[in-house]
């Protein structure tokens, strides 16, 4: 044989052994119908990409048997499968992936002034600030901080997967109350922490705050007596008090504020002075007994009380004034100039108290007015006045003694005494008769 007969033989048979391996792998078709849940996901089909799912793979049924299959998805597991075999041919086999989604965390940072504090996540210990508490599955904690002489603190707050979340403590210090008691001779004092009334002596304050507190303890005929103690935190102490005796006199004091400032203070009708603000207004040399004290502000209702006053003891007012009802123009005024005999009457207008015998009142509406004088000892004078404005019209009251009863004389009554002289008279006049 040739040699070109020679190459042209070798050539077709290497066609014919070339087409009966194409005819092995080739021929019919089965397929693979390959599914996610969720879609959407990435198929790789024996390392190559064939879309996303759900997507259809042809398979030659001749093939080598046995396939991989990959199906990813961001947030998902990757899943994976070897399928066995082939697809016969027309064959449609499916494969469906349940895909495992990838959990998440978040994480807390916690901080706390001062610093150091133990930090519980649901009541579990994590350490101490500040502390970063890392991979937190999603959900809502409860985040508490605790640190020895400071209050607790605690809080909610709800990861979500990829947050990083913040929480911050300024945590308060535990403040620990102290006492104090106080002993005073005589005892049975009144006693006033910071001027509000506690009780009396012995007496034991409990939960004072720290810090600096005046103490005052009042007694009958003695002297007021007043300190200053510090209270530290935690502390009990005792406060020992020896009251001075007053000496025998008669007069005392009175001490005045108002709430607001700036009022004009009449004890009997005189002025005296005004509150200050912030502070007290000191009434001197006050006489012995009962006082009639009245506060006057502009715009705010007249306060009157009255005061007793002991010897050597000072007498606490302290008025609340309330504001003025709004009223309607007056006419324009006159005034009463008032007198008596004796004098130092207290004198009334329409049952308002303005001030002791003598007197001169102004600014009292035009109209008539009813003048009352009262007088311990006296019967009261009452007298109708007509006011005229621009004008001064005078009262004088000339009051009289009440009388002092006469005692009962002891014998009989005189009805008795007549009844006797007519039976007397009778038995006379029949004795004559029988004669």
């Amino acid at each position: 044989m040739r040699i070109p007969d020679l190459f042209f033989s070798l050539l077709l048979l290497g066609f014919l052994v070339a087409g009966a391996g194409a005819q092995n792998i080739g021929g019919e078709v089965g397929y693979y119908q390959i599914d996610s849940v969720p879609s959407g996901a990435e198929v790789h089909f024996d390392g190559q990409y064939r879309g996303t799912t759900p997507v259809t793979v042809e398979v030659y049924s001749t093939a080598p048997p046995g396939h991989s299959v990959s199906i990813t998805l961001a947030g998902y597991k990757t899943w994976t499968q070897n399928l066995p075999g082939n697809p016969e041919a027309g064959e449609t086999i499916p494969v469906t992936a349940t895909l495992e989604p990838i959990e998440q965390y978040g994480s807390i940072y916690v901080t706390t002034s001062p610093p150091g504090a133990a930090i519980y996540l649901n009541g579990n210990y994590r350490g101490t600030s500040p502390l970063t508490i890392a991979s937190v599955r999603p959900g809502t904690y409860a985040i508490e901080a605790d640190l020895e002489g400071y209050e607790s603190a605690s809080t909610t707050d709800t990861v979500v997967a990829g947050q990083h979340l913040t929480e911050y403590f300024p945590l308060k210090k535990i403040v620990r109350a102290g006492s104090v008691t106080i002993i005073s001779e005589p005892a049975s004092a009144f006693v006033y922490l910071d001027g509000d009334y506690r009780g009396r002596t012995p007496l034991t304050l409990a939960k004072i705050s720290p810090g600096t507190h005046s103490i005052e303890l009042d007694a009958s005929n003695y002297h007021d007596w007043k300190t200053t103690v510090f209270v530290a935190e935690g502390s009990d102490q005792t406060v020992r008090a020896a009251l001075s005796p007053i000496p025998s006199t008669t007069t005392g004091w009175i001490q005045v504020s108002s709430t607001p400032a700036g009022a004009t203070i009449r004890m009997d009708g005189i002025v005296q002075g005004q509150t200050p603000s912030g502070g007290l207004y000191t009434i001197q040399n006050v006489p012995a007994g009962d006082h009639t004290l009245t506060l006057q502000l502009s715009g705010f209702q007249d306060f009157a009380t009255t005061v007793n006053v002991k010897p050597s003891t000072t007498s606490h007012v302290s008025a609340s004034l309330q504001s003025a009802p709004a009223t309607t123009p007056v006419p324009e005024g006159g005034g009463i100039s008032v007198t008596s005999a004796p004098s130092g009457g207290n004198v009334f207008v329409d049952n308002v108290y303005r001030g002791v015998t003598p007197v001169t009142l102004s600014g009292i509406p035009a109209g008539t007015h009813t003048i009352r004088v009262q007088l311990q000892g006296y019967r009261d004078f009452s007298m109708e006045v007509q006011v005229v404005g621009g004008t001064s019209t005078p009262v004088t009251a000339s009051l009289e003694m009440v009388a002092t009863p006469a005692p009962t004389k002891s014998g009989l009554p005189p009805f008795a005494a007549a009844a006797g002289v007519i039976l007397a008279g009778l038995l006379l006049f029949l004795i004559w008769r029988a004669r």
